[in-house]
């Protein structure tokens, strides 16, 4: 199962899922979704796992859906939840450790016909992870860590783009005056990348170029990774 990268027709292919967003086309459509999308996210999970893992041994690289691949089908029952029940956005998570996935530190990438979007970190914070993280940078050195790894990061590719902050006021145990205290704003915590979506089509140069952005945002991972064990059970 060698990742050759996707075919030229996926885009259109997420397009015309757009236009004609409903169950009924989609399951007309079901085995140019397998072709197009479902077979070779599998085979990318597991090369671009392959490499992770060599990074960091304890990433999960799990080629099925609900694991590294997510399902096509949105679930619309959610409040506020895109009532759309077709994705037309393909997504893939490398998550770190036993946690649940989207609540662990993680190697995250995403494309559409818009835009390809790679990301580290935690993208929005559960409250076991926000109360963890806040746990975390109530220490000096923590914070100042955490800020060094961001403005690393940042130094390494202008392109490269942090979550923006989602809460205006303080949480308990923080204040204004206090040495990076804005980082107890956030709601959640990775840096990302934006790039063509074309990529996707290259095999070799997509597996390249993510690796090299994934090992530049490596240290927000570990430090992300190690916030996470700190999520107490239930």
């Amino acid at each position: 199962m060698e990742f050759q990268g996707f075919s030229k027709k996926v885009f259109p292919f997420l397009s015309s899922i757009r236009q004609n967003n409903n169950k009924e086309w989609f399951s007309a459509h079901k085995l140019e979704y397998e072709s197009l999308i479902l077979h070779p996210s599998r085979a990318f999970v597991v090369e671009m796992g392959e490499h992770l893992q060599a990074l960091e041994p304890s990433i999960n690289a799990v080629p099925k859906i609900n694991k590294s691949l997510y399902r096509i089908y949105r679930d619309t029952r959610r409040m506020g939840a895109n009532k759309e029940p077709i994705k037309s956005r393909i997504g893939v998570i490398f998550w770190q450790g036993s946690g649940k996935r989207m609540q662990s530190s993680a190697f995250y990438m995403h494309f559409s016909p818009d835009e390809l979007y790679v990301a580290v970190g935690v993208r929005w914070f559960e409250k076991p992870m926000l109360d963890a993280f806040r746990e975390t940078i109530k220490s000096d050195a923590k914070r100042s860590e955490l800020a060094q790894i961001l403005k690393d990061i940042k130094a390494k590719d202008k392109e490269y783009r942090y979550l923006e902050k989602g809460y205006k006021r303080y949480p308990k145990g923080f204040r204004a005056d206090m040495k990076e205290a804005d980082l107890s704003l956030y709601k959640g915590m990775a840096t990302f990348k934006m790039l063509d979506p074309h990529l996707i089509e290259d095999g070799e140069k997509l597996i390249d170029t993510l690796y090299k952005i994934y090992e530049d945002m490596l240290p927000l991972q570990r430090f992300m990774y190690e916030v996470s064990l700190r999520i107490k059970d239930e």
